[in-house]
């Protein structure tokens, strides 16, 4: 096996050191072309192309390609969008600068839907990718018809559909040096020809990772991933469809698994922990969808849903060797109920509207019991519950053949309460949308948008320095242009954008009991701009690329202050680079009815700022580049890939949080005080097959 991994390592390396070659992307022959591409960005099914928001559809063939198995690893692929993570459980996210949190209790500044169902927690983040047709990325504030917490904007993961036909898909992956394993299938088809429709997927994905516990002995950063989903289609009477789906996922990983660096450019993969920080997720669920023609112009759309996630979590609370803090039991309950209703209507040939009514609830329940020197302390249990309610509306009106207005209107009603807490949060907000829209041609348009984002607040802890945080806002202020030749060798989609915020949610606090407090940090202003383009000049070449500029900044941090005298140590937003970009060239060569096909990826993050609580330091962390690449056989329904991942090796932080975490409970002289980091993944190389029928 070792020689054998030295081969694929040296054609992958190899692959990498050829300029025409390694800039290269897969296909199946190519990746699909932006207009060809159907969203629901709006809640309608409308071409990429044709939507004025700045938007990012990542297909199916790129999650095959970039060996992408959750959700939180698109961020390379999508500009604007930022996610880092420092356990299986949780994810910290923003998008043009802001929703970044290190706490998850905190809601998102980010929606995650899975077909249109919202997900309160960012731990979906790090969940399994089965059987996807694509992820959709939105920028900029969503809260018009995707509701709140979705100030910074959306993700929206769509399953594919069963298909009319028989078809199945197959693939399996293996890469060393830790022992990297991936196999997937799915099958669909008909049931009841021409009424009922099902699709059943299931995959499993682990790995060692690139961390050892040298304290314990051990894979102190090891990820595995058991999903299954189905789905089926009742195609019903008179145009109806019904459409139900249920999943069960089981998610087995690191927990904030720390190793202790000098500094953020000493990179240290191991850890020294007293035992190995494990935990453990099952998340099931179950909704249905009913889609109605009420009339010729009015078709209704109404969605239930279920949501379950259990957690179970054990490790070392002080993160070093000496046994001190551990968490001993670390249990997580949380039960989603969601529904909505929406009517689309279409009054003329110029006038729509889509209206609707939201609803969603949330309880959860952690439960924490730790030992002190090898003391057992009395468990903490905190159970802490939301609901949301929220009325829509959209107009959609063509002023001219080519001159479209859309206004939006959301009210959104949110209360939230955390056990042993006296009172509650509660905001009543409103969400605007408007955008004017002009279409120069089929192939070309502009927009001018002006959208306002809100994210909710809610409880702590109880005995914390503020019982209360309330909730975060933005107005955003955007043009676009997404442009394609007539001869669909080229699209280059732009935006540019200055976001103001309000009372962001950003760097929590921690008291000298090491209870984090959730809180407010100011205001916060960003601009930018985004560009993504592809260029296709014949059958044999396609290069696909994206870059973002954004600044994002705090401009006033009195509500840290308030709480935290001394305040923030710098205007930087946590973990958010100014510059990303990546690019993909894609070569395909024919052999006879078949192809070889050339790829790599090339993505790029900037520096960016580390978590501190020191109101004098900030720690900063180095730029650094990504190289994938792919060399694939195709071969009919068959393919057969060499790939690797991060090929140069790269030493980079996902997290970095400095000392001051740790002194500010056992002081700054303590040997217990340290910094911590997680470091990104290390260069891998492995064989792929895959095949559909």
């Amino acid at each position: 096996m070792r020689r054998i991994t030295k081969l694929l390592a040296g054609a992958a390396l190899g692959l990498a050191a050829i300029p025409s070659v390694a800039l290269a992307q897969d296909t199946p022959a190519a990746e699909e072309s932006p207009d060809e591409i159907v969203v629901t960005a709006r809640k309608r099914e409308e071409r990429l192309q044709d939507v004025p928001i700045a938007i990012t559809a990542v297909t199916a063939e790129t999650l095959e390609r970039e060996q992408i198995n959750s959700v939180r690893e698109i961020a390379a692929f999508s500009p604007g969008l930022n996610i880092t993570t420092d356990a299986v459980g949780r994810a910290f996210m923003s998008i043009r600068g802001v929703g970044t949190t290190l706490i998850d209790t905190v809601q998102p500044g980010v929606g995650i839907f899975v077909d249109g169902i919202y997900q309160t927690n960012t731990s979906y983040l790090n969940n399994p990718v089965v059987d996807v047709a694509r992820i959709e990325v939105l920028r900029g504030p969503q809260g018009t018809l995707f509701g709140n917490n979705t100030l910074g904007g959306a993700i929206n993961v769509i399953t594919r559909e069963p298909s009319d036909v028989v078809s199945g898909r197959f693939s399996a992956s293996y890469a060393d040096p830790d022992n990297y394993q991936t196999i997937a299938g799915s099958l669909s088809g008909p049931i009841i020809e021409g009424v009922l429709r099902g699709r059943i997927a299931a995959a499993y994905h682990s790995h060692d990772g690139f961390s050892t516990n040298t304290f314990v002995g051990g894979d102190a950063r090891p990820l595995e991933n058991q999903s299954v989903n189905g789905t089926l289609v009742w195609d019903a009477p008179q145009n109806a469809q019904i459409t139900f789906n249920a999943y069960w996922d089981s998610v087995q990983g690191s927990q904030t698994a720390y190793s202790a660096p000098a500094g953020p450019t000493d990179y240290v993969q191991d850890v020294q922990l007293n035992v190995n920080s494990i935990a453990t997720y099952e998340y099931w669920g179950m909704n249905g969808r009913g889609e109605f023609d009420l009339s010729d112009n009015t078709r209704m759309t109404a969605v239930l849903a279920y949501d379950r996630k259990d957690g179970q979590a054990v490790g070392d609370g002080d993160w070093g060797p000496i046994d001190f803090l551990r968490v001993t039991d670390g249990r997580n309950e949380r039960d989603t109920y969601t529904g909505e209703l929406r009517f689309d209507t279409t009054w003329n040939d110029r006038l729509s509207t889509l209206v609707g009514v939201f609803a969603n609830y949330t309880t959860s329940t952690d439960v924490v019991a730790r030992s002190v020197m090898g003391t057992p302390t009395p468990p903490t249990t905190s159970t802490q519950n939301q609901t949301s309610q929220a009325i829509f509306a959209t107009a959609f009106y063509d002023l001219t053949d080519t001159l479209e207005l859309s206004a939006g209107l959301r009210f959104d009603h949110q209360e939230a309460n955390v056990s042993g807490t006296v009172g509650q949060y509660s905001a009543d907000e409103i969400q605007p949308r408007v955008t004017l829209t002009q279409r120069w041609s089929d192939n070309h348009m502009s927009y001018a948008s002006i959208a306002r984002g809100f994210r909710g607040g809610g409880a702590n802890t109880p005995g914390g320095p503020l019982p209360f945080y309330q909730g975060d806002s933005v107005w955003t202020y955007e043009l676009g242009d997404k442009f394609t030749t007539d001869d669909h060798t080229l699209t280059l989609n732009t935006a540019i954008y200055y976001n103001d915020y309000q009372h962001y949610i950003g760097q929590n606090g921690l008291t000298p009991t090491l209870q984090a407090v959730n809180l407010n940090t100011g205001d916060v202003t960003s601009y930018g701009v985004e560009v993504e383009g592809i260029w296709s000049p014949n059958e044999m070449f396609q290069l696909t690329g994206g870059l973002t500029y954004n600044r994002a900044r705090i401009t006033d941090d009195s509500d840290f202050e308030a709480v935290f005298p001394g305040g923030l140590a710098t205007d930087l937003i946590l973990f958010q680079p100014d510059w990303n970009f990546y690019v993909t060239p894609t070569v395909t060569i024919p052999v006879g009815d078949d192809n070889i096909v050339f790829n790599t990826t090339v993505s790029y993050k900037g520096e960016r700022a580390g978590s501190s609580l020191s109101s004098t330091f900030q720690p900063q962390l180095d730029s650094y580049y990504l190289v994938n690449a792919n060399l694939a056989y195709e071969h009919g329904d068959w393919t057969v890939a060499l790939w690797g991942t991060n090929l140069t090796d790269s030493e980079y932080y996902e997290s970095y949080l400095d000392r001051s975490l740790l002194a500010a409970f056992f002081g700054d002289a303590s040997p217990l005080t340290h910094n911590l980091g997680i470091m990104g993944d290390g260069r891998r190389v492995g064989v792929r097959v895959s095949a559909r029928f």
